[in-house]
């Protein structure tokens, strides 16, 4: 494999773990690649030339044909609880970690390819991604940093000139993700389940050091870091709850420990409000539905608190309690966390106890009347100051339990300290109009696969700014129609 000139500032700390921890694995090099997209401002970030990634040699970079000086590759070893069942081997079977990149602030970040061949860990796959699947996890995690939610992100996403086959044969494709790290809950999981205590004390130094400095200074560093994880947690998923995002596939092996999202594969935003709302194909007992992910997130954190007992203390008994102390954390934070962003979303910034149930009967109201949840807090953001220029009001569809409860809220607003101005102000940016909805992000995938890529870069572009609207973007705005409703969602194996 030919190695390129360096662009990217590469320092690799996690393949200077032993060799347990992953294969060296070259990414398997594209017939034709093309460039369809790069993240500038992402780059830029990076301290990577956008210039450059646009070049024939960056584009055989990020495709996997070379790989830059100083790039280290590997394929990451992991387990996982999937769906609550015990898979005791899993890993990057589509993925190679190329190298971390440091960037202008010296914040460490994963290079990873994405669709880049098999490896030992493939269980029998082909290692590529389609089209589709890469489309959707630019579109979905570009808005999610839009959101202002911790996101792994894209660098670049490219053609390959190749074919994948899963029930249709489908264009190839493969992107740069970038993460924070990604050390997953599974990561810790695989060396516990082979009783390697080296191995996890070593993982839990690297977590340490990589994300949680701050934890060595304690007394006990590895309570610290649990303790850490699990408020980034609680507050990652309180953010998923109040933006209306369902994640599809809450495994173990899909929970960072660096606390950003991940893997949009079978993920979606609701259009209609309803708790027990479910998009994933392979979701069939609804275990991941929008209303359990508080829950499954307290379940698999108690998975990593388990397999992190023997480093918490010598004596098992009283590990295990420092471990439950830990965990009984995790809910309070959560709903702390969910209930101010919700009263920020509702214009209210000196929060009363009455207001959890002002939030909870608009939520029974729009679940009974199937009111759309993105613009029915953008329709409030309307109405919150003195002027409503370019509102979504023609986009809702009100009932008169919703009439009544607007009564009791504009009570409410009364009571708070803040000016219109500054209320609608706050509202506008806490509420987006412009979510990714999956009629839009299907809509754009089949016009790719048919060779026009227009109306993903459209639907990209509009998402970088999703809480400005404009009247010429009303269709990305809108609900959709009976006909446009995408009931089910897929993962990209």
């Amino acid at each position: 494999m030919l190695k390129t000139k360096s662009h990217i500032n590469f320092d690799n700390s996690y393949s200077r773990l032993p060799g347990q921890f992953y294969t060296r694995q070259n990414p398997v090099p594209v017939s034709a690649p093309s460039l369809i997209r790069i993240n500038r401002a992402l780059a830029e970030k990076l301290d990577i030339d956008p210039i450059w990634l646009e070049s024939e040699e960056g584009i055989s970079t990020v495709t996997g044909n070379k790989i830059p000086i100083g790039g280290d590759p590997i394929a990451t070893v992991y387990a996982g609880h999937q769906f609550g069942g015990w898979s005791p081997q899993l890993g990057d079977g589509r993925a190679i970690l190329l190298g971390e990149v440091l960037d202008k602030q010296n914040q460490r970040y994963d290079f990873q390819l994405k669709g880049s061949g098999p490896t030992p860990y493939s269980r029998g796959g082909d290692g590529r991604a389609a089209l589709g699947p890469i489309l959707r996890e630019y579109i979905v995690s570009e808005a999610m940093a839009a959101f202002r939610i911790p996101t792994t992100r894209i660098l670049a996403a490219a053609a390959t000139g190749d074919h994948v086959y899963r029930q249709n044969i489908l264009p190839g494709a493969i992107l740069v993700r970038i993460a924070k790290s990604h050390i997953r809950i599974g990561t810790f999981e695989f060396f516990s389940s082979r009783n390697d205590q080296e191995s996890l004390r070593l993982l839990a130094d690297h977590v340490i050091q990589r994300h949680y400095p701050e934890a060595a200074e304690h007394e006990n560093p590895v309570l610290a870091m649990l303790d850490a994880v699990i408020e980034n947690q609680a507050h990652l998923i309180a953010s998923w709850q109040q933006i209306g995002f369902i994640h599809g596939v809450m495994n173990t092996d899909n929970i960072l420990l660096s606390g950003e999202t991940i893997d949009y594969g079978p993920c979606a935003f609701m259009d209609e409000y309803h708790p027990e709302t479910v998009f994933s194909s392979i979701d069939r007992n609804g275990r991941y539905a929008y209303g359990n992910q508080p829950t499954i997130g307290r379940w698999n954190l108690i998975q990593l608190a388990q397999v992190l007992i023997p480093l918490l203390d010598k004596d098992p008994k009283k590990a295990r309690e420092l471990a439950q102390e830990s965990i009984n954390k995790y809910m309070d934070l959560l709903i702390k966390s969910y209930q101010n962003s919700m009263t920020l979303k509702l214009g209210i910034c000196n929060a009363m106890p009455d207001d959890i149930k002002l939030i909870k009967d608009l939520l029974d109201i729009m679940a009974e009347d199937k009111m759309d949840y993105t613009l029915t807090f953008r329709y409030l953001s309307d109405l919150a100051g003195d002027d409503a220029k370019n509102g979504v009001g023609d986009l809702v569809t009100l009932s008169e339990k919703f009439s009544f409860w607007l009564g009791r809220w504009k009570k409410r607003l009364v009571l708070d300290t803040q000016t219109p101005i500054q209320r609608q102000a706050g509202m506008y940016a806490q509420n987006p109009v412009f979510i990714p909805r999956n009629h839009l992000i299907e809509e754009a995938i089949q016009a790719a696969e048919n060779g026009n890529l227009n109306l993903f870069h459209q639907l990209v572009d509009i998402l970088t700014n999703p809480f400005e609207y404009k009247v010429e973007l009303k269709k990305y705005a809108l609900a959709p129609r009976p006909e446009q409703v995408v009931k089910e969602t897929f993962c990209g194996t």
